[in-house]
Protein backbone atom coordinates (compact mmCIF):
# COMPACT_ATOMS: atom_id res chain seq x y z
CA UNK A 1 0.00 0.00 0.00
CA UNK A 2 3.26 2.59 -0.76
CA UNK A 3 0.94 5.04 -2.51
CA UNK A 4 -0.17 8.49 -1.09
CA UNK A 5 -4.34 9.23 -0.08
CA UNK A 6 -3.41 12.24 -3.40
CA UNK A 7 -2.27 9.51 -5.50
CA UNK A 8 -5.54 7.51 -5.19
CA UNK A 9 -8.11 10.34 -5.40
CA UNK A 10 -6.05 10.97 -8.84
CA UNK A 11 -6.03 7.66 -9.87
CA UNK A 12 -9.93 6.43 -9.10
CA UNK A 13 -11.62 10.03 -9.64
CA UNK A 14 -12.57 9.78 -6.10
CA UNK A 15 -14.36 12.96 -4.72
CA UNK A 16 -11.90 15.06 -2.68
CA UNK A 17 -13.49 15.86 0.64
CA UNK A 18 -12.27 17.16 4.09
CA UNK A 19 -12.40 13.68 5.23
CA UNK A 20 -10.45 11.74 3.37
CA UNK A 21 -8.59 9.71 5.77
CA UNK A 22 -4.62 9.51 5.56
CA UNK A 23 -2.70 6.46 6.56
CA UNK A 24 1.16 6.16 6.79
CA UNK A 25 2.48 4.24 3.43
CA UNK A 26 3.42 0.56 4.03
CA UNK A 27 5.30 -1.87 2.41
CA UNK A 28 4.42 -4.33 4.15
CA UNK A 29 0.88 -4.73 5.22
CA UNK A 30 -0.31 -6.89 8.01
CA UNK A 31 -3.66 -8.99 8.96
CA UNK A 32 -6.09 -6.11 11.19
CA UNK A 33 -4.04 -2.96 9.69
CA UNK A 34 -5.65 -0.26 8.54
CA UNK A 35 -6.05 -0.34 4.50
CA UNK A 36 -7.21 2.39 2.13
CA UNK A 37 -10.61 0.90 0.56
CA UNK A 38 -12.71 2.83 -2.12
CA UNK A 39 -16.66 2.60 -2.30
CA UNK A 40 -19.62 4.33 -3.10
CA UNK A 41 -20.25 7.28 -1.25
CA UNK A 42 -24.21 6.52 -1.12
CA UNK A 43 -26.84 4.24 -2.86
CA UNK A 44 -27.91 7.50 -5.05
CA UNK A 45 -24.88 9.33 -6.19
CA UNK A 46 -22.40 6.94 -6.98
CA UNK A 47 -19.75 9.48 -6.54
CA UNK A 48 -16.49 7.55 -5.20
CA UNK A 49 -14.98 8.26 -2.11
CA UNK A 50 -12.01 7.45 -0.01
CA UNK A 51 -12.19 5.16 3.32
CA UNK A 52 -9.90 2.91 5.65
CA UNK A 53 -11.32 -0.33 6.71
CA UNK A 54 -9.14 -3.24 9.09
CA UNK A 55 -7.97 -5.91 7.08
CA UNK A 56 -9.89 -9.05 7.45
CA UNK A 57 -13.75 -9.02 7.33
CA UNK A 58 -15.00 -9.44 11.01
CA UNK A 59 -17.81 -12.26 10.78
CA UNK A 60 -21.15 -10.58 11.58
CA UNK A 61 -21.81 -13.00 14.40
CA UNK A 62 -18.56 -11.84 16.66
CA UNK A 63 -19.74 -11.38 20.38
CA UNK A 64 -16.66 -9.49 21.42
CA UNK A 65 -13.61 -7.34 20.58
CA UNK A 66 -11.20 -10.02 21.48
CA UNK A 67 -13.12 -13.02 19.14
CA UNK A 68 -13.58 -10.11 16.31
CA UNK A 69 -9.61 -9.45 16.18
CA UNK A 70 -9.09 -13.46 16.23
CA UNK A 71 -11.44 -14.11 13.53
CA UNK A 72 -9.91 -11.78 11.31
CA UNK A 73 -6.62 -12.87 10.64
CA UNK A 74 -8.72 -16.23 8.93
CA UNK A 75 -10.98 -13.73 6.75
CA UNK A 76 -8.50 -11.65 5.17
CA UNK A 77 -9.38 -13.49 1.82
CA UNK A 78 -12.47 -14.49 0.52
CA UNK A 79 -12.64 -17.58 -2.43
CA UNK A 80 -14.55 -15.79 -5.83
CA UNK A 81 -16.04 -19.31 -6.47
CA UNK A 82 -17.43 -19.11 -3.09
CA UNK A 83 -17.55 -15.86 -1.62
CA UNK A 84 -21.85 -16.02 -2.15
CA UNK A 85 -22.28 -18.84 -0.02
CA UNK A 86 -20.06 -18.63 2.55
CA UNK A 87 -21.56 -16.86 6.39
CA UNK A 88 -18.77 -14.43 6.82
CA UNK A 89 -19.12 -13.02 3.19
CA UNK A 90 -22.49 -13.63 1.61
CA UNK A 91 -23.77 -10.41 3.05
CA UNK A 92 -20.98 -7.90 2.26
CA UNK A 93 -20.64 -9.76 -0.91
CA UNK A 94 -24.48 -8.55 -1.98
CA UNK A 95 -24.52 -5.44 -0.35
CA UNK A 96 -21.07 -3.84 0.20
CA UNK A 97 -18.51 -4.50 -1.99
CA UNK A 98 -15.49 -1.92 -2.80
CA UNK A 99 -12.10 -1.54 -4.53
CA UNK A 100 -8.40 -1.98 -2.93
CA UNK A 101 -5.98 -0.09 -4.07
CA UNK A 102 -2.27 -1.46 -4.05
CA UNK A 103 0.39 -0.69 -6.04
CA UNK A 104 1.42 -4.71 -5.50
CA UNK A 105 0.94 -7.26 -3.26
CA UNK A 106 3.19 -10.41 -1.70
CA UNK A 107 2.90 -14.19 -2.96
CA UNK A 108 4.84 -16.97 -1.84
CA UNK A 109 6.26 -19.95 -3.53
CA UNK A 110 4.35 -23.13 -3.07
CA UNK A 111 5.73 -26.67 -3.35
CA UNK A 112 4.24 -27.64 -5.89
CA UNK A 113 5.35 -24.83 -8.41
CA UNK A 114 9.18 -24.46 -9.87
CA UNK A 115 10.52 -21.64 -7.18
CA UNK A 116 11.78 -22.97 -3.73
CA UNK A 117 9.64 -23.01 -1.54
CA UNK A 118 8.08 -19.84 0.54
CA UNK A 119 10.57 -17.66 -1.95
CA UNK A 120 8.45 -14.25 -1.72
CA UNK A 121 7.50 -12.70 -4.89
CA UNK A 122 6.26 -9.07 -4.93
CA UNK A 123 3.69 -8.71 -8.19
CA UNK A 124 3.06 -4.94 -9.35
CA UNK A 125 1.95 -3.67 -12.84
CA UNK A 126 4.42 -3.19 -15.54
CA UNK A 127 2.98 0.29 -16.70
CA UNK A 128 3.57 1.13 -12.90
CA UNK A 129 0.19 2.15 -12.45
CA UNK A 130 -1.85 1.11 -9.42
CA UNK A 131 -4.22 -2.10 -9.16
CA UNK A 132 -7.72 -2.31 -8.13
CA UNK A 133 -8.25 -5.49 -6.43
CA UNK A 134 -12.33 -6.45 -6.00
CA UNK A 135 -12.92 -6.69 -2.28
CA UNK A 136 -15.68 -6.59 0.09
CA UNK A 137 -16.65 -4.46 3.22
CA UNK A 138 -18.81 -4.20 6.34
CA UNK A 139 -18.85 -2.45 9.61
CA UNK A 140 -19.09 -4.49 12.78
CA UNK A 141 -20.32 -3.18 16.16
CA UNK A 142 -18.37 -4.04 19.80
CA UNK A 143 -20.54 -5.05 22.97
CA UNK A 144 -19.24 -1.43 23.97
CA UNK A 145 -20.75 -0.06 21.17
CA UNK A 146 -17.48 0.80 19.21
CA UNK A 147 -17.62 0.62 15.21
CA UNK A 148 -14.82 -1.34 13.15
CA UNK A 149 -14.96 -1.04 9.67
CA UNK A 150 -13.16 -4.57 7.68
CA UNK A 151 -12.55 -5.30 4.39
CA UNK A 152 -11.46 -8.63 2.83
CA UNK A 153 -9.41 -9.57 -1.07
CA UNK A 154 -11.46 -11.18 -3.29
CA UNK A 155 -9.17 -14.05 -5.09
CA UNK A 156 -9.33 -16.72 -7.28
CA UNK A 157 -7.21 -19.40 -9.32
CA UNK A 158 -4.22 -17.62 -10.64
CA UNK A 159 -3.28 -18.07 -14.02
CA UNK A 160 -0.26 -18.18 -16.52
CA UNK A 161 3.17 -16.66 -14.75
CA UNK A 162 1.41 -16.75 -11.44
CA UNK A 163 0.34 -19.81 -11.19
CA UNK A 164 4.13 -20.75 -11.08
CA UNK A 165 4.28 -19.08 -7.83
CA UNK A 166 1.11 -19.76 -6.20
CA UNK A 167 -2.22 -21.28 -6.73
CA UNK A 168 -4.60 -18.28 -5.97
CA UNK A 169 -4.41 -14.91 -7.34
CA UNK A 170 -6.26 -11.68 -6.49
CA UNK A 171 -9.90 -10.59 -8.18
CA UNK A 172 -8.49 -7.71 -10.06
CA UNK A 173 -11.40 -4.90 -11.66
CA UNK A 174 -11.43 -3.41 -14.49
CA UNK A 175 -11.55 0.21 -15.00
CA UNK A 176 -14.56 0.10 -16.95
CA UNK A 177 -16.51 -1.96 -14.64
CA UNK A 178 -15.80 -0.47 -11.28
CA UNK A 179 -19.19 2.15 -11.48
CA UNK A 180 -21.17 -1.86 -11.73
CA UNK A 181 -18.90 -3.09 -9.09
CA UNK A 182 -19.32 -0.52 -6.33
CA UNK A 183 -23.28 -0.11 -6.82
CA UNK A 184 -25.01 -1.42 -3.85
CA UNK A 185 -27.87 -1.91 -6.00
CA UNK A 186 -25.70 -4.65 -7.90
CA UNK A 187 -27.50 -7.82 -5.87
CA UNK A 188 -27.48 -10.59 -8.52
CA UNK A 189 -25.24 -13.10 -7.93
CA UNK A 190 -24.45 -14.23 -11.35
CA UNK A 191 -24.42 -10.52 -12.18
CA UNK A 192 -21.39 -10.11 -9.94
CA UNK A 193 -19.69 -13.45 -10.55
CA UNK A 194 -19.86 -11.86 -14.37
CA UNK A 195 -17.93 -8.70 -13.35
CA UNK A 196 -15.43 -10.36 -11.71
CA UNK A 197 -14.68 -12.70 -15.13
CA UNK A 198 -11.71 -11.77 -17.13
CA UNK A 199 -10.32 -13.62 -19.87
CA UNK A 200 -6.99 -12.42 -19.01
CA UNK A 201 -7.07 -11.66 -15.61
CA UNK A 202 -2.78 -10.87 -15.27
CA UNK A 203 -2.37 -9.25 -18.03
CA UNK A 204 -0.33 -6.44 -17.22
CA UNK A 205 1.69 -7.68 -13.86
CA UNK A 206 5.33 -8.73 -13.74
CA UNK A 207 6.62 -10.79 -10.89
CA UNK A 208 9.67 -10.76 -9.08
CA UNK A 209 11.11 -12.24 -6.21
CA UNK A 210 12.54 -9.91 -3.04
CA UNK A 211 13.92 -11.22 0.62
CA UNK A 212 12.74 -12.97 3.08
CA UNK A 213 12.79 -10.10 5.24
CA UNK A 214 9.22 -9.13 3.79
CA UNK A 215 8.68 -12.30 6.13
CA UNK A 216 8.68 -9.96 9.48
CA UNK A 217 5.99 -7.37 9.63
CA UNK A 218 8.83 -4.94 11.26
CA UNK A 219 10.38 -4.82 8.16
CA UNK A 220 9.19 -2.10 5.91
CA UNK A 221 10.22 0.05 3.13
CA UNK A 222 10.99 0.43 -0.22
CA UNK A 223 13.86 -1.69 0.25
CA UNK A 224 11.91 -5.06 0.53
CA UNK A 225 10.17 -4.79 -2.83
CA UNK A 226 13.49 -4.70 -4.62
CA UNK A 227 14.37 -7.55 -6.85
CA UNK A 228 17.39 -10.15 -5.48
CA UNK A 229 18.68 -13.02 -7.84
CA UNK A 230 17.48 -16.18 -7.79
CA UNK A 231 18.90 -19.57 -8.96
CA UNK A 232 17.49 -21.56 -11.82
CA UNK A 233 14.29 -22.60 -11.17
CA UNK A 234 13.72 -26.16 -9.77
CA UNK A 235 11.90 -28.85 -11.35
CA UNK A 236 10.46 -31.86 -10.49
CA UNK A 237 11.54 -34.07 -13.05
Amino acid sequence: MAQSQEEIVAFFNLVENDSNPTLPLNWNVAPTNEIYIVKDRDRDSHERVLDTASWGLIAPWQKNFADARAGQSHAINARSESIHEKPTFRDAFRTSRCLIPVTGYYEWATSLGKYPPKQPFYITSESGLPLSIAGIWSTWRSESGEEIQSASIITREAVGELATIHSRMPVFMPRDRWQEWLDPTHREIAHLQSLMANDEPAAGLITRPVSPRVNMVANNGPGIIEEIELGEPETLF
